[in-house]
């Protein structure tokens, strides 16, 4: 969670719960990863590579350096007309792995939030989770 919340900064395009609602008017728009399908190795690829013609960077230092990630690399990825960004820090592999379970477990595929999913996210009552009611 901390990783997801500080390093990755992933809440401020994602939302707290990864339901695409931020906080943060300045970044972009991120996809409700509580209703995605993606599974623990599309979701690794996307932290590390970032998605292709969008606004979710690639968090892996070596992303486009030497064709890791699509088969891509740096000077490939100025054909796109949306530019990628920078992500806030860098991730080590295994920070990428843990970001990954973090949102397997907690995230990916949870559906809404509610109180009780709430209040596991965060492992107890929380003011987050007062705004729900059930």
């Amino acid at each position: 969670m901390r990783l997801f919340q500080q390093k990755g900064n992933c809440q401020a395009c994602h939302g707290w719960s990864g339901d695409g609602n931020k906080t943060d008017s300045q970044m972009p728009d991120g996809a409700n990863l509580r209703e995605t399908k993606l599974n623990r190795a599309g979701l690794l690829m996307i932290v590390k590579c970032g998605k292709l013609n969008s606004q979710m960077p690639a968090f892996d230092k070596f992303a486009y350096s030497d064709g890791r990630c699509y088969g891509k690399k740096q000077a490939d990825l100025k054909a796109y007309p949306t530019r990628m960004p920078d992500p806030p820090a860098t991730l080590q592999p295994r920070e990428i792995e843990l970001i990954a379970d973090f949102m397997m477990a907690k995230i990916i595929g949870k559906g809404p939030m509610d109180r009780a999913k709430c209040i596991e996210f965060w492992g107890s009552e929380t003011d987050a989770c007062k705004t729900f009611s059930k």
